[in-house]
């Protein structure tokens, strides 16, 4: 594969998508031993005694087994849902997972919660991490599809902490990469991403400005059907509960630091962390999401690549919210994709191989980096974005990729 010069930029003319697997594949292969050794250590789904270990897991099964037992509104009492919590693995433990999600979510919860703990715990990264690559690879290719989506850092991250980190990056990884052929299909994509309302606050302006119509129709219906399912399933109480326990959860997680600055990975937390005030993190963060909506904005009106309309979005959808964590980063994964397909068409630039070699670094870095290194992967990739935006804007405006197809 020849590799194109951009801008006086230079990269070494290797088989790129072949280098690309290999790299993929040697940290899954990783990532499986280090798994294996906590597992064999008594740190990663049984303790050293041989009982279920509490992980983030732990709050969608004991919301799922509230809401079978009828008692969906429960879920967000922080008292009865730590109490359930504690009958999920059978003994006591420090923390408390808090269920934060909207009763939406109550299905996927229902459904997991009817077998047991540690199976369910199984079966839910089992169903959720086969979907996640299937984005991926529907993105950039089979074999390199693949081999990306297994090699991302935060893979490990998620499925230590038992999180739905594959969950959101398949969802909008298949509301962007679906999006040109099937848009009804990426917008039921972005509709079901409603279970996490806050990874969607740019969708609908990137959406408008590009005249994603069907996309729109379809997430609406969607997101709509499936809140009117919810309260005939689970009862008009579990949406009261929602909205009465959200502003408590943001005044102890966004407000007093509960769950650690550090650990939150976004630039509210990156302020916070280094000991700004409340009021200066959420102006910080405000700006930043007026700016990000001002730029998408601006780039779906562009006839720029998709490849990169797309990327900047995910990128967007991470750094806006303030509320971001680093199993969340698994999604960053879908703005690589699309960065790697453009480039595998069109030739690396030397600063993107530099730039996402940083970025999976820092995002390997991150149990021994105590602070906001989710925060620095992903302003890397929206700065490589927009640097790709601006290249091919001084060269070759405009003309999209087609999706290598690597075997």
């Amino acid at each position: 594969m020849s590799v194109q010069h951009l801008a006086g930029e230079t990269a070494p003319a290797l088989p790129a998508a072949r280098w690309i697997s290999l790299i993929g594949l040697t940290l899954a292969l990783a990532f499986i031993v280090v798994l294996a050794g906590a597992w064999f250590g008594g740190t990663w789904l049984t303790d050293a005694q041989g009982r279920p270990i509490a992980n983030d897991f732990v709050d969608v099964w004991a919301a799922g087994r509230l809401a079978l037992d009828g008692h969906a509104a429960s879920a967000y009492d922080w008292t009865l849902h730590k109490a359930a919590e504690i009958r999920a693995v059978g003994h006591d433990f420090e923390n408390y997972y808090g269920w934060h999600y909207p009763p939406t979510f109550f299905f996927a919860a229902a459904a997991l919660a009817l077998l047991p703990y540690s199976t369910a715990a199984l079966i839910w990264l089992g169903l959720t991490l086969p979907a996640y690559i299937a984005a991926v690879r529907g993105i950039l290719g089979e074999r390199a599809g693949l081999f990306v989506a297994l090699g991302s850092p935060a893979v490990l991250w998620n499925v230590t902490a038992g999180q739905n980190g594959f969950l959101t990056a398949a969802l909008i990884g298949g509301t962007l990469g679906l999006m040109q052929q099937r848009p009804m299909l990426s917008g039921i994509c972005l509709g079901l991403l409603a279970y996490k309302p806050h990874f969607g606050l740019l969708f609908p302006i990137a959406l408008i400005a590009g005249a994603q119509w069907r996309v729109i129709v379809g997430a609406t219906l969607t997101s709509a059907g499936m809140a009117a399912l919810s309260v005939f399933a689970f009862g008009l109480a579990s949406w009261q509960a929602f909205f009465e326990w959200m502003p408590v959860t943001s005044r102890v997680v966004l407000g007093a630091g509960a769950a650690d600055w550090s650990r939150l990975q976004s630039l509210f937390g990156f302020v916070r962390a280094l000991g700004g005030s409340e009021a200066l993190a959420w102006s910080a963060q405000a700006a930043l999401a007026l700016v990000l909506a001002a730029a998408i904005a601006w780039l779906w009106r562009s006839r720029v690549a998709f490849e990169l309309k797309a990327a900047s979005l995910a990128c967007a959808a991470l750094l806006a919210t303030p509320y971001l964590y680093i199993y969340d980063l698994v999604a960053l994964t879908v703005p690589t994709a699309f960065l790697l397909r453009l480039a595998l068409a069109r030739g690396f630039l030397a600063s993107e191989v530099a730039g996402i070699g940083a970025a999976v670094a820092l995002l390997l870095s991150y149990p021994y980096a105590k602070t906001q290194v989710g925060l620095a992967a992903t302003m890397i990739v929206a700065a490589l974005v927009a640097y790709r935006v601006i290249m091919t804007r001084n060269s070759v405006t405009g003309i999209a990729a087609q999706p290598p197809h690597t075997r």
